[in-house]
Formats: C-alpha cells, sequence, structure tokens
C-alpha cells in the first residue's frame, strides 16, 4: 500500500505525462527515456491522459471515414 501512495506522489507535471503517454501511442521511444518517465510518472495522471488520448484518437478516426463516407456517396 506504502508503494501506491509513494507513486501517486511522484512529481511530473500532467503535460510532460501527456507527453510520454503520446510517445507511447505512437510507438517510438528511447529506452532511458522511457526509464526515466516510468520513475516519475504518477499512474492517476497516466490514467487521465491515456482516456483523453484515446478518446481523441478514435474521434480523429470517426471523423475521417465519416469524410471518406460522405464523398464517396456524393
Amino acid at each position: 500500500m506504502d508503494e501506491l501512495k509513494d507513486a501517486v506522489k511522484r512529481k511530473m507535471s500532467f503535460v510532460q505525462t501527456m507527453r510520454a503517454v503520446l510517445w507511447s501511442f505512437i510507438g517510438l521511444r528511447k529506452g532511458a527515456a522511457h526509464e526515466n518517465d516510468m520513475a516519475k510518472l504518477n499512474p492517476v495522471h497516466v490514467v487521465i491522459a491515456g482516456v483523453i488520448a484515446a478518446a481523441v484518437f478514435i474521434a480523429i478516426l470517426i471523423t475521417i471515414v465519416r469524410a471518406v463516407v460522405s464523398s464517396a456517396a456524393a
């Protein structure tokens, strides 16, 4: 339980966490940078950033599909 409390107290800003999550979506990350992030990331921020990034990704895909379908129907 103490490990979880220590993990939540990590000092990485939400913007830095969002950047790390976006890099993970792309799949391009250096090993040293990944290890550094893992030591500093707040798990709560990671979950929130992951949900936001997934929602934005799905919204972009839906927009692309709607644009393609509407241009094909015309």
